[in-house]
């Protein structure tokens, strides 16, 4: 699985040894440079468990160690026609 800008992945020791503790992360982009086979790097946001950007990093990562991950509803704040109607008095 080739990982795409946007995707939520849950990063544990099964895609590299330096996560000890698994995160969340969303990706930004997904690198092109040389590696070896079956790795990238990728850049994106650490996240917390309510899916907010803690940290920006830029990890190494084996690609069959990649679990995809979801995270709670986006608040309402961001949601597409959540914004309340203001009614203007014109006197």
């Amino acid at each position: 699985m080739l990982p795409r800008s946007g995707d939520v992945l849950r990063v544990t020791r099964a895609a590299s040894v330096q996560f000890t503790s698994p995160l969340l992360f969303r990706v930004i982009r997904v690198h092109d440079w040389a590696t070896y086979d079956g790795w990238c790097w990728l850049d994106g946001y650490e996240l917390d468990s309510s899916g907010d950007a803690v940290e920006r990093r830029t990890i190494f990562v084996q690609l069959d160690g990649l679990q995809r991950a979801t995270v709670g509803p986006m608040p309402p704040r961001y949601r597409i026609g959540s914004q309340r109607q203001v009614r203007s008095s014109v006197t």
